[in-house]
């Protein structure tokens, strides 16, 4: 995820995103990355970030907990897709002496050997036709995003402008939809209930895999542990689980939001 966030913010700059790493990098590979998701509550750019570590140098995350320039520990945090451990490490510091934490969990799977050929199922023969999405269809999918507080509608407009980002349309309406993300991975998928059942899923699934791997990238998703039919779908496009992410709110003890 790291390093195709990179890649992806060198490549394409979805985002005026800003990376700080520690001043002995890459000895201590600490590395912040500001905004963590586009939209916050207060709209602060240093309101929510993301912590990359490696995880056999966790204790080096000492240099976050020490931090009291880029971080106010005094306001609440944002923390968007954080690996687990390293959450756990942070959440440590964080309980003891400043305040609580509120998660929600998701697993990473990865598609780490793809099939040389992916073969795409047919789509049903009722007239619908996938076609690479345009701006004015960002609102609909914004809307439908499960996570749509921590993502901005301007976010899937340029999402849609520079990385590739599809559509199933059926009779010319929008029925389902994927798209590439900032960080680089395959996410956004969602058919509406009325096109559920159809195949729209996998025939999208395996398409943007396609592309994601000729654009030089590895194809991840990440999948909250209760959705079954998402992981049933990448489970059988060879997706493996690698390690659980966290999103989090860190709320500092008696913090009180309307007075900000």
């Amino acid at each position: 995820q790291f390093h195709q966030t990179l890649k992806t913010y060198l490549t394409d700059r979805v985002w005026e995103f800003y990376f700080y790493v520690s001043k002995s990098w890459p000895e201590t590979r600490v590395c912040l990355h500001f905004p963590g998701m586009t939209s916050s509550p207060h709209g602060r750019l240093y309101e929510s970030f993301s912590v990359f570590c490696p995880c056999d140098q966790l204790d080096d995350l000492q240099l976050v907990e020490e931090e009291d320039v880029l971080i106010d520990w005094s306001h609440p945090i944002y923390l968007n897709f954080t690996h687990h451990l390293i959450l756990d490490h942070l959440e440590n510091f964080y309980t003891a002496s400043t305040g609580t934490i509120d998660k929600v969990c998701g697993d990473i799977y990865v598609c780490a050997n793809p099939p040389a050929d992916i073969q795409l199922e047919e789509l049903p023969p009722d007239g619908a036709e996938m076609l690479q999405l345009k701006p004015e269809h960002a609102k609909t999918i914004h809307d439908l995003y499960p996570a749509n507080d921590m993502e901005s509608v301007e976010v899937f407009e340029k999402l849609i402008n520079v990385l590739p980002a599809y559509g199933i349309f059926s009779s010319g309406e929008l029925a389902a939809w994927m798209v590439q993300s900032y960080y680089g991975a395959m996410f956004s998928m969602q058919t509406r209930p009325e096109f559920r059942r159809k195949g729209y899923g996998i025939h999208l699934a395996q398409y943007l895999t396609k592309v994601v791997i000729s654009r030089g990238y590895i194809p991840f998703v990440v999948i909250r542990p209760e959705n079954d039919a998402s992981l049933s779908l990448y489970s059988k496009l060879g997706f493996k689980k690698h390690y659980q992410t966290v999103r989090a709110i860190l709320r500092p003890h008696g913090y009180d939001d309307a007075n900000d």
